[in-house]
């Protein structure tokens, strides 16, 4: 598998305080890569390091197969958390001085602003200053600024804050479209909704150290326990169909729903022969639903780092 950024064993401290700790990654070109971990995890420290804002105390970073240097800053786009335009500027004349900043050519750089303002219908935004827009509204001058000269590489940290729903989904449409083209995404978010829906890979980094990586369809597959939704119509007391489940089973919950008049039964089987259960639960009642739950991102993180911070 060909990758866009391969870090080995980096490193970083700040006086007495480990920010990376012999951190590993390997990310995949053309694909969505969530960075997740909680607040000081090391995440901004990583990036940075990527943006060469500041380096690494040990370790190697490769770019596109080459060790990260100066020539790749071009090719790297960098929307971060905390935005930084100049709030006195217009829109337009800030945006164009920014794209020439990233090396692109006047003409090109007004071509290509003219297409991103019309797709994102902002061409009446063009001779705003940005201290008259919202949050939302900058922020999608931002976007446009670090897309703008087509990077190999993106890194979006929290790109959904400040957007309104249907903005959020405007861009998030727009990361999408992106990678389809081929652009290398790093996408670090505390919105584990979002990691669902872009994420193919997933690293989590928890007090400067890695402690799950890989591919996300893989990784809920690992974390799977055998748990089970049920929904099933009884006759009479639900009781006895417990009773009879707990012998072979455990059941977490069992809630009755009024309005499609079924219990709806939470439950662990102890492995996955699943047919055993189904035979006898069909002999109870009328089964309607018989679905696996698999743990989420947000359920994988919250597990993943507890056993961190337990031991485990």
């Amino acid at each position: 598998m060909d990758h866009i950024l391969v870090a080995k064993n980096v490193s970083k401290t700040y006086g007495d305080y480990t920010a990376l700790s012999n951190i590993s990654l390997e990310i995949p070109k053309n694909c969505i890569y969530g960075l997740l971990g909680p607040n000081g995890a090391g995440k901004t420290s990583f990036i940075r390091i990527i943006n060469q804002i500041t380096h690494q105390d040990a370790g190697e970073i490769l770019f596109n197969g080459e060790p990260l240097g100066p020539e790749h800053i071009a090719q790297i786009g960098y929307l971060p958390e905390e935005r930084g335009l100049y709030k006195s500027m217009k829109v337009g004349e800030q945006a164009l001085y920014l794209a020439q900043l990233k090396g692109l050519p006047k003409q090109v750089a007004k071509e290509r602003l003219k297409y991103w303002f019309d797709r994102l219908n902002i061409g009446d935004w063009w001779n705003k200053k940005i201290q008259e827009l919202s949050k939302g509204m900058a922020q999608k001058i931002q976007f446009i600024v670090t897309v703008l000269h087509e990077p190999k590489l993106l890194i979006f940290d929290e790109p959904f804050s400040g957007f309104d729903p249907i903005n959020a989904n405007i861009i998030k449409d727009e990361i999408l479209q992106l990678k389809e083209k081929g652009t290398s995404i790093i996408f670090s978010t505390h919105r584990m909704e979002s990691v669902e829906e872009l994420c193919e890979y997933i690293a989590l980094i928890h007090k400067s150290e890695k402690i799950l990586d890989g591919k996300l369809s893989d990784i809920k597959n690992a974390y799977k326990n055998n748990m089970y939704s049920i929904g099933m119509h009884v006759d009479g007391d639900i009781q006895p169909l417990i009773a009879q489940l707990n012998e072979e089973a455990e059941v977490i919950t069992s809630n009755l729903d009024i309005k499609d008049n079924q219990w709806d039964l939470k439950v662990q089987l102890p492995s996955e022969d699943t047919a055993t259960i189904l035979s006898k639960l069909t002999k109870m009642g009328n089964v309607n639903r018989f679905d696996e739950l698999v743990p989420s991102a947000n359920d994988i993180f919250i597990q993943t780092v507890n056993n961190k911070e337990n031991g485990k």
